[in-house]
């Protein structure tokens, strides 16, 4: 999609922090950081929201968390701990409608989150 900031990442029109890309996955640091790491893992493939994930999309989606998984351990806290996040919809706190994937550790979560 022309608009969508993560289409822009994916085409290489914007050029994120990349920490792990394939030809299904993306992953990058967040401008916005929310923990010591923060990063962001999106399909390549433009899926608004969660509520637009259909049963084809689950490998894509079991990728996206194995990612996930793959950078905790790259950046050394898998064992410690971590979260994930995704968001749907703006009441869910979705800012970018392509979905995404939040890894954030490097610290102690709390409950809730907010």
């Amino acid at each position: 999609m022309s608009d969508c900031l993560f289409c822009k990442m994916v085409s290489g029109e914007i050029t994120p922090d990349t920490l792990y890309e394939d030809d299904d996955v993306l992953a990058f640091r967040d401008i916005n950081p929310q923990a010591p790491t923060h990063v962001l893992v999106i399909p390549k493939q433009h899926i608004a929201t969660l509520n637009d994930v259909d049963e084809i999309h689950a490998p894509l989606v079991g990728k996206m968390v194995r990612t996930a998984a793959a950078i905790a351990r790259q950046e050394g806290f898998a064992d410690a701990g971590y979260r994930t996040v995704m968001n749907c919809n703006a009441d869910g706190g979705q800012t970018v409608f392509h979905i995404h994937l939040h890894l954030l550790g490097g610290r102690p979560m709390h409950w809730p989150p907010g």
